[in-house]
């Protein structure tokens, strides 16, 4: 997009200049309006678990910017004629189910036919123009903070190919499916947040990276503590990787570092592109473990320190 003929307004807080999570617009000193999109093919075979981790996925987005989504629309690709029209109502009811939990209104949508199934939303929402949480702006002495944990992308590519246990579907749909609704509200309650972004697509250490892009701090990423959903080094070792991976993994490897002490599969999963993701941000070390205590109690059991910015190292993230 970098030749496209932009238009520039000093209200916009946050474009696509920075890859944040969603887009920020200044409307009043007091008032911001905070926008995204997101929608994909299906991750799971149950259309409704399907609709709501589509609709997890997209309101995340705006919890990350440290925002209350109000409104959302649909977006549906759907094969008509190839498929029956109950499973389009069911994942629109999983959406639904999901927007009710966040206490989002749905307004409307759009639907087009296509091949394959697809399904999503834009949602707005709104947040304090000096309130807004970027994915940049850590400080030397923070700790980082994930709240979920990683390889949704491993095993969803295990159920396609039905080779993923009960207990690995269930963990990750349990994951997949809840908001990080109450994380954000805890950690905006907590203070001081210097920066925030949740783990999708990119995977763990490609969102890390977006963080410290052009920035004079560093990342130190402690392998040990990353939250990991049970069975999946068993599931890489057999071959389940998505594709993903790789592409995560060589786009930002340059930026980073693995040290001896992290194992080589724990490294990988840290590419894995991730779905409906955890928040991950950083704040005072001071803060970090209380809050984390707090969020565990509140049901956030994964939530973690897994690591702290560095002075040393700029624009770089060391893996130990």
């Amino acid at each position: 997009m970098r030749d496209l003929p932009l238009i520039q307004d000093s209200n916009l807080l946050s474009g696509f200049e920075h890859a944040e999570d969603a887009g920020v617009y200044k409307i009043s000193a007091d008032l911001a309006l905070v926008q995204t999109v997101d929608f994909f093919t299906p991750t799971v075979d149950d259309p409704f678990t399907f609709g709501q981790i589509a609709a997890v996925n997209a309101l995340n987005d705006i919890y990350a910017m440290g925002a209350r989504p109000l409104t959302a629309m649909n977006i549906v690709c759907f094969p008509v004629k190839k498929m029956d029209k109950s499973v389009l109502k069911e994942v629109l009811r999983g959406g639904l189910d999901k927007m009710r939990e966040a206490g989002v209104l749905l307004i409307g949508g759009h639907s087009v036919e296509d091949n394959e199934i697809k399904y999503g939303l834009s949602v707005t929402g709104i947040v304090h123009p000096d309130k807004v949480l970027f994915n940049r702006g850590a400080k030397v002495g923070d700790k980082l903070i994930l709240t979920k944990p990683l390889g949704t992308g491993i095993i969803s590519t295990a159920i396609k190919a039905g080779e993923a246990s009960d207990e690995q579907m269930k963990q990750v749909i349990d994951s997949m499916t809840m908001l990080n609704k109450k994380a954000s509200e805890l950690m905006i309650a907590a203070g001081s947040v210097h920066s925030c972004t949740d783990i999708t697509g990119f995977g763990f250490l490609g969102h890390a990276c977006e963080m410290i892009d052009g920035d004079n701090v560093g990342l130190s990423i402690n392998s040990s503590a990353i939250p990991v959903f049970s069975g999946v080094r068993e599931l890489m070792e057999t071959g389940f990787i998505p594709g993903g991976l790789y592409l995560n993994k060589n786009f930002r490897i340059k930026q980073i570092k693995k040290e001896k002490t992290c194992p080589e599969w724990i490294f990988d999963v840290l590419f894995d592109p991730q779905t409906a993701g955890g928040l991950f941000f950083s704040l005072p070390g001071d803060k970090a473990q209380n809050l984390v205590k707090k969020m565990c109690r509140s049901g956030i059991v994964n939530a973690v320190i897994v690591g702290e910015v560095v002075k040393d190292h700029p624009g770089k993230i060391f893996v130990y």
